[in-house]
């Protein structure tokens, strides 16, 4: 049998709501582990806020890394966004690492789920083109002098791109600029990346943990106990399961397809990004723009 890079795979589908939620639409964990030979769903849960749920992911990864236990732990989430974000922002050196600290000090997101993501958003657009520009999508009725409703005007050759590189390979939906409607994931992105950087920071996990790829290269770092990536469910199919919604089968189904490459022995080439990538978008990507694992 393939020895497998994890033993678990916890996978969580994010959520960027103003106020406490359960069910559709609101955040789920799921946690596969291997167990006697055997892969097995452990646990399924449905924290009603994010304050909650981080809590719950960091003391369940510490007990899981206390027993040895290797842990892949995917969101549902884009972990960057398009390159050259954060030098239009002012920042220099490791792109990443500053544009995920600076999300962490702007974004006040209370135990309640209250947030002011979209203060963060309009002012990050003020800063990058001084205009409703690229953060789009408002949630509030009023309209605000940086930050519209719906829609905004056409990117132009000398903007921020709409895409990720992976988000052209994944055919994913919606871009990180949008905040609202329908697939839109621009809210979980302000709202996920804080969260993600505090369970990396941890005390308990900070000198086992790591994030891919930024931390890691393109590549599966065998000496970290725990990986963080960016995972995108709707490359498969969930699996049926009655009585439960789209988001709890989602977390499930992408848990199994991710243990199943790992078994097949195929999980470690995709921690390798698309071959086809030039040097310079190796770069672009562990640098600033992340990966989708699976793609």
């Amino acid at each position: 049998m393939t020895k497998t890079l994890f033993d678990a795979y916890l996978m969580v589908d994010w959520s960027a709501a103003a106020k406490p939620s359960k069910g559709k639409d609101s955040i789920w964990c799921a946690l596969l582990q291997r167990q006697d030979g055997q892969l097995r769903l452990v646990r399924r849960e449905n924290p009603h806020t994010r304050s909650a749920a981080t809590a719950d992911i960091a003391c369940l990864l510490a007990t899981l890394a206390e027993n040895g236990t290797r842990v892949l732990v995917g969101f549902d989430f884009p972990f960057g966004y398009p390159a050259g974000t954060a030098e239009r922002l002012g920042m220099s050196g490791l792109p990443w690492r500053h544009m995920w600290q600076e999300l962490a000090d702007l974004l006040d997101d209370a135990a309640d789920n209250g947030n002011n993501r979209i203060d963060v958003a309009e002012s990050l657009n003020a800063r990058i083109s001084g205009e409703a520009f690229p953060f789009w999508g408002n949630v509030r009725e009023e309209e605000r002098p940086c930050l519209r409703r719906r829609g905004r005007r056409p990117h132009e050759e000398s903007d921020l791109d709409e895409w990720r590189l992976c988000d052209r390979r994944a055919r994913t939906t919606s871009s990180v600029w949008q905040l609202a409607g329908a697939g839109s994931v621009g809210s979980q992105v302000l709202t996920g990346i804080p969260r993600v950087l505090e369970l990396r920071t941890d005390p308990r996990l900070a000198m086992i943990s790591g994030i891919w790829p930024f931390e890691t290269g393109l590549a599966h770092d065998p000496r970290l106990q725990i990986i963080f990536a960016e995972v995108y469910p709707s490359i498969v199919d969930p699996e049926p399961e009655p009585d439960m919604v789209k988001d709890a089968r989602q977390v499930r189904t992408i848990a199994a397809h991710l243990a199943a490459l790992d078994e097949d022995g195929k999980l470690e080439m995709y921690f390798g990004g698309d071959p086809a990538l030039t040097a310079a978008e190796r770069r672009t990507v562990e640098r600033e723009e992340a990966w989708i694992l699976g793609t």
